[in-house]
């Protein structure tokens, strides 16, 4: 969701920090009630909108999600109050050693909430205003994400732990894990099975394979162990000796853009006109360099290729070449 970077500067939305704050916050306070902070202070973002998400699935705040009235209501003045303890508080007094300058600059806008439905899309998140994060910080975490995350976790079980709260290890780590952190391809599987049981084609992105003949699998483009994802994009049909060969791997440029068109042509078949193609979008605007506010699959394309570079210098993925496959199989 960046929409602004130089060779200082990476520019975000305001409400998208806002909306991870409380994804992270919301298991922790409300679920497993774990002070996070010493004594019986109170975090000045925990208001009564954050206090009325304690039932809410975390897969309700997703990025793309779209939310009726008055949840959006409530859901959007929880981000708001984040934003202004995320402003005056951490963004304000994270300086960089020996000045006053803060290390994140942030600008609060103020807007109108009405309980009307929204979208938790670059747009609305936006309206809150930005953060800048320097580029070679932003980098930095990008490239090392992988490493720094179970850090930051151990960091924060310990905290808890300091605090007085009495928990087995097991319960703070549980608290630190989303439920969206969990490998699932159910919604994809589904779509699939639904188009084989009409009778519809269904091919293997990666052998051209029909699966209509043999089993399948729904496989995670770039591998999920080292880069979970479950967004529709990511999400792929394969047959099961493909998708097991594949493993944990990452496709080869070679085969990738060999698969393009059959990449791109399930995209168009299975969300294209459909309830959920709001949501592709979304997803792959928020997860995916390059592809901005275009509505095309070949610019989808085109940012999983520049992800794939991106995964591949940053982690040092093997790749796979894929199968060998006969013309006769198909």
């Amino acid at each position: 969701m960046v929409h602004n970077r130089t060779d200082d500067w990476v520019e975000i939305p305001f409400g998208l920090v806002g909306l991870y704050w409380i994804k992270l916050y919301q298991p922790l306070m409300l679920r497993y009630q774990l002070p996070q902070l010493q004594g019986q202070a109170n975090a000045g973002f925990a208001g009564d909108a954050f206090r009325q998400l304690a039932d809410v699935s975390p897969l309700d705040l997703r990025i793309g999600q779209p939310m009726a009235g008055e949840f959006s209501a409530t859901v959007l003045h929880a981000i708001r109050d984040a934003c202004r303890t995320i402003h005056k508080m951490p963004a304000h007094y994270t300086t960089h050693p020996g000045t006053d300058h803060p290390v994140f600059e942030t600008r609060l806008t103020g807007i109108r909430i009405r309980a009307t439905p929204a979208r938790l899309d670059h747009d609305t998140l936006a309206r809150f205003g930005t953060v800048r994060v320097p580029a070679l910080l932003w980098d930095c975490c990008s490239r090392y994400a992988c490493w720094l995350e179970p850090a930051i976790i151990n960091e924060w079980a310990s905290l808890m732990q300091a605090y007085g709260s009495r928990p087995d290890m097991g319960t703070w780590y549980a608290a630190l894990q989303w439920e969206e952190g969990r490998r699932d391809t159910s919604r994809v599987r589904a779509l699939v099975d639904n188009r084989i049981q009409h009778g519809d084609r269904v091919h293997c992105v990666w052998t051209d394979l029909d699966l209509r003949r043999r089993s399948f699998a729904v496989d995670h483009c770039f591998p999920w162990s080292r880069w979970g994802n479950n967004d529709l994009w990511n999400l792929l049909p394969a047959t099961t000796a493909a998708n097991a060969n594949k493993a944990e791997k990452l496709p080869a440029a070679p085969l990738l853009q060999a698969a393009r068109e059959r990449i791109t042509s399930w995209w168009e078949t299975a969300f294209l006109g459909t309830a959920q193609e709001e949501q592709f979008f979304v997803e792959a605007q928020a997860g995916l360099p390059m592809v901005g506010d275009q509505r095309s699959l070949y610019a989808v394309f085109d940012g999983v290729a520049h992800q794939r570079r991106r995964l591949k210098r940053n982690q040092q993925l093997a790749e796979w070449y894929g199968l060998n496959t006969k013309a006769h199989d198909r």
